[in-house]
């Protein structure tokens, strides 16, 4: 049976932060889920994205992404 992942309330292991839907898989830590955000920051990071850029590019996704819901 597949589960739900919209429906399940995770708790993501390197910012505590509680989400929903599809986690990200670690890049920094084998077979580890984390939160969508901490996944973007990890790709971001991996390609010399500073981490001042890196918020101002999640920022951007969750405005795209809420402004969608309306």
């Amino acid at each position: 049976m597949k589960s739900d992942n919209s429906t399940t309330l995770r708790t993501c292991p390197c910012c505590g932060a509680q989400y929903g839907g599809v986690p990200a898989l670690s890049r920094k830590y084998p077979n580890t889920q984390i939160c969508p955000d901490c996944g973007t920051r990890e790709a971001l990071e991996s390609i010399g994205v500073s981490a001042d850029e890196q918020e101002k590019i999640i920022g951007i996704i969750h405005n795209r992404t809420h402004s969608s819901d309306r």
